[in-house]
């Protein structure tokens, strides 16, 4: 999940060294992963009214099914 995040992340920004995703576990088993971006890339991944940080979330939610876990994804300023 931590791959596909942040593949699909790469091919929304103009910058893709500046992707990173990193990966936790909360104490209820819920994995959380921190997808940080260059600075001038946010708006790009959060997008107009946050509709492509949900598509984001959406897709990631449904290969986190295929697991049984449950994953939550933040965009790190």
């Amino acid at each position: 999940m931590k791959d596909l995040l942040e593949y699909l992340a790469k091919g929304l920004v103009d910058s893709p060294e500046g992707v990173a995703v990193d990966q936790f576990e909360e104490d209820d088993g819920t994995i959380v992963l921190e997808l940080q971006v260059a600075d001038d890339d946010v708006g790009k991944v959060i997008g107009r009214s946050g509709r492509t940080v949900n598509a984001l979330r959406t897709v990631i939610r449904a290969s986190s099914v295929k697991h049984g876990r449950r994953v939550l994804v933040d965009v790190v300023d």
